[in-house]
């Protein structure tokens, strides 16, 4: 039989073994090492007992791999006659063999059962016709394989001459299979190209893709380097410049502006450790050049030490006259706050006569507003800085998550800038300035930090002296600054932040109190706001209590100045739409108030007469002011249940059971029969039962109810109460006394029966107040009933006198 492997016609051996190869493809004229696993070595056994030629194809990657699926499925239909030249371990220390790849071949089926690996093949020999065509291809592939080869670093001198001896086109095309740029894909559709100008034709076209690839990444590498350098030479020639222009006496404009930078630092009033770091940032800049990016960086630093006011007070002596008509001008009541603001400047001023104005002593104080919305807790900051002589400045923290937004990022980043209080410190323009750090309550914190935490230094008088900021990263004097806060509720404060502060509570305005700021304020700034003189509208006082009592339910102003400004909208139209102008103003009255605004929107709960036993008036508090409420007790016939409606917390309805023990452990004192509870079911309800209520302070106010309903005594009409109540009876003391007592006066109560240790909240309360309420201190539950309760002999006369008040609905 002829050697098939140099025969040149297209016969074939009976059959080869086949190795099916994961990944890769092997060339004619090509040398290669490879792996060798247990499936893989009867093949090469038996190919080495024969004349060591086998059959090598690559397994298509997507073919199925179960032992199911024939070899002839999972595999190319075109791979390489190759030679075993060695056979042992390779240099990685697995078993291997190193083949020489010698002709394609086109593979066909398994002649063997018992050996399914060995198929019959036919030769596909490349067969070289000579022409011009080919000539010219050879040349443009040798030429930019060459070209390739030049522009890739860590390509040898020794590997281009090999490309460059290769004569034979089909192992010219052959040998760039290896390529690391091919693809599996390309490599086997190289293989598989039989027509000797079609694969070179393909191997030209990728290595002239390449070499544009090359060429790009070269230019812009070229580019990068030529940027660099010349940068570095416009550094050094600038350089040259400066030094001639110094000898010259000139200054281009680069110089004009380091030396103005200089100078606004040299006047900033830095400390010696600030001055030290500006210096030395002044001197980098000077050495570094004007186009790179952290010129900009040190240069917008620089800026900002040199805007900052690190020592420049701009308060006016204290005069605690021209002090108190400020305050007095621009707020009405708020008499303790007041006296409180006095206190200090007086205090103040007092030290600086003294000349003792400096130091620890002499810090200031961190003042917190806390109140319900619109009652002048930011109006009265501004009051303070006005009276102050200083700048004012208002920070929102509400909805503020992140800690940066406050302390600032640091330099390292892109972008960066400091934190808030250093920018409003620079707007500011002094380092006394009031800040206004307002809805202190509203912060927030995630992932970011906690931005509450981030102000415990600021609100230290021991330790801001020496704030830091992140992107400053020196120390900055914040002892000068007077800081306000502001908050509607005190209890989402964080403790510490807390502990750090002065608290003053504003409670809500009264009616009265409403009244006069209406007519000083609210209405001669909605006359302006809606194109109104003086002379052309007024409004009457029954109108405001009106707009205060029927359309506005508010402890502050904000919703009155709201509907002032909707009924005065109304009177500016009326004049708009007169052919002629009046000569009186137009007064507005509680009918026109009426007509502009519409129904009635609150009603203020009343005393009611009280005819039947189980009802008792409480007194709560609300974010809006104080208010009466009436507790109802029902005993009827059944088992021990307590039942309690009225959308009460869990607070409120522990109290209701407290009341109960406590009035069946007084039951002989009260004249109850012991086994009434035994036999009765007791239902406590609060009406207003859409409305969440929650406290303890209706514990007397439910005992009352109940006491009531055991033993069948009325609760007198004129009292209301509140305080909690323990299992001994005792009444402990509660908060808002002074809203709940101006609801109860609101509502008609003239007797008030509250907790003795809550007698000293009653100074807070205004003289006209005081003077018509008449104030029951007690100290156990004996004694609230024995005020609250009518006598047993009253019962018939006045269940006979009294009548039950029709209904009222209001939709």
């Amino acid at each position: 039989m002829s050697d098939p492997i140099h025969s040149h016609e297209p016969s074939s051996t009976p059959s080869l073994p086949l190795l099916a190869l994961e990944g890769v493809v092997v060339f004619p004229h090509t040398v290669v090492s490879l792996a060798l696993d247990d499936a893989m070595l009867p093949m090469v056994d038996a190919a080495l007992k024969g004349d060591r030629r086998l059959l090598l194809v690559a397994r298509r990657p997507d073919s199925d791999t179960d032992a199911d699926t024939p070899l002839r499925a999972q595999i190319f239909d075109i791979g390489v006659v190759a030679r075993i030249e060695q056979s042992g371990v390779l240099p990685n220390g697995s078993n291997g063999i190193v083949v020489r790849g010698m002709i394609r071949a086109e593979i066909g089926d398994a002649l063997d059962p018992d050996h399914p690996w060995r198929f019959s093949f036919a030769l596909r020999p490349d067969h070289v016709v000579p022409s011009p065509q080919l000539e010219a291809l050879i040349l443009e592939t040798r030429a930019v394989i060459d070209a390739v080869l030049e522009l890739r670093p860590g390509v040898s001198q020794e590997v281009r001459n090999f490309v460059r001896s290769i004569e034979d086109p089909g192992h010219l095309a052959d040998n760039t299979g290896y390529s690391p740029d091919y693809t599996f894909a390309e490599r086997q559709d190289l293989l598989e190209t039989f027509d000797l100008i079609a694969r070179l034709t393909k191997v030209r076209d990728f290595y002239r893709v390449q070499l544009a690839l090359l060429e790009v990444q070269n230019r812009i590498r070229n580019e990068v380097q030529e940027s660099a350098a010349k940068q570095q030479r416009d550094f050094f020639l600038r350089q040259q410049i400066r030094a001639i222009q110094k000898e010259l006496g000139d200054d281009d404009d680069e110089v004009s502006d380091l030396d103005d930078l200089r100078a606004k630092l040299a006047r900033a009033q830095m400390s010696d450790v600030v001055r030290k770091e500006a210096d030395r940032e002044l001197n980098r800049l000077q050495r570094l050049n004007e186009s790179s990016p952290e010129y900009q960086m040190v240069r917008t630093y620089l800026e900002w030490l040199a805007e900052l006011p690190w020592n420049n007070p701009t308060g006016s002596p204290i005069d605690i006259g021209v002090a108190r008509q400020v305050l007095d001008e621009d707020h009405y009541g708020l008499t303790k706050i007041k006296e409180r603001i006095l206190e200090y400047l007086a205090v103040k001023q007092r030290r600086a006569e003294l000349g003792d104005d400096h130091g620890r002593a002499g810090r200031e104080p961190i003042l917190a507003f806390v109140g319900p919305p619109g009652v002048g807790k930011t109006s009265l900051g501004q009051s303070i800085a006005r009276a102050l002589g200083r700048n004012f400045v208002r920070m929102s923290l509400g909805g503020v998550r992140d800690e940066a937004e406050l302390r600032g990022f640091r330099r390292t980043y892109i972008g960066s800038q400091p934190g808030r209080l250093i920018q409003e410190l620079r707007r500011a323009g002094s380092s006394d300035p009031v800040i206004l750090l307002d809805e202190i309550d509203k912060l927030g914190n995630d992932y970011r930090g906690d931005p509450a935490s981030a102000l415990l230094e600021v609100l230290d008088p021991e330790q801001n002296n020496t704030f830091t900021d992140h992107y400053l990263n020196l120390p900055f004097d914040l002892s000068q600054v007077l800081f306000i806060a502001t908050a509607n509720s005190w209890d989402n404060v964080p403790p510490a932040l807390r502990d750090r502060m002065e608290v003053i509570d504003l409670s809500g305005y009264i009616e009265d109190e409403k009244v006069q700021i209406a007519q000083t304020h609210l209405v001669p700034r909605q006359l302006r706001a809606n194109g109104l003189r003086p002379s052309e509208a007024e409004v009457s006082e029954a109108a405001l209590r009106t707009i205060i009592g029927d359309y506005t339910r508010e402890a502050g102003v904000r919703n009155l100045e709201r509907h002032i400004g909707g009924v005065l909208r109304k009177v500016t139209r009326r004049l708009a739409e007169q052919n002629e102008p009046s000569e009186a103003a137009f007064v507005v009255d509680p009918a026109f108030v009426r007509t502009a605004l519409g129904r009635q929107r609150y009603y203020n709960e009343a005393k009611e007469r009280i005819d039947q036993p189980g009802v008792a008036t409480g007194m709560v508090w609300t974010p809006v002011g104080g208010d009466i409420i009436f507790v109802e007790a029902v005993a009827v016939e059944g088992n021990r249940e307590l039942k309690i409606t009225g959308q009460l917390g869990e607070v409120m309805c522990e109290s209701a059971e407290a009341a109960l023990t406590y009035v069946r452990s007084r039951a002989r004192e009260l004249g109850i029969d012991p086994a009434f509870f035994d036999h009765h079911a007791i239902h406590i309800h609060v009406p207003a039962g859409a409305v969440p209520k929650d406290g303890p302070s209706a514990g007397i106010t439910m005992a009352t109810a109940l006491a009531s309903a055991a033993t069948g005594r009325l609760v007198r009409d004129d009292v209301a109460m509140t305080g909690e109540i323990s299992l001994r009876g005792r009444v402990l003391p509660i908060g808002g006394i002074k809203e709940k007592a101006l609801g109860a006066h609101r509502a008609g109560i003239r007797t008030i029966i509250l907790p003795r240790r809550n007698e000293g909240d009653l100074d807070d309360l205004p003289r006209e107040v005081f003077d018509a309420l008449t104030f029951v201190p007690v100290d156990t539950l004996d004694q609230v009933l024995q005020t609250a309760l009518h006598p047993p002999a009253m019962l018939n006369g006045l269940r006979s006198s009294q009548r039950v008040a029709e209904p009222q609905y209001v939709e």
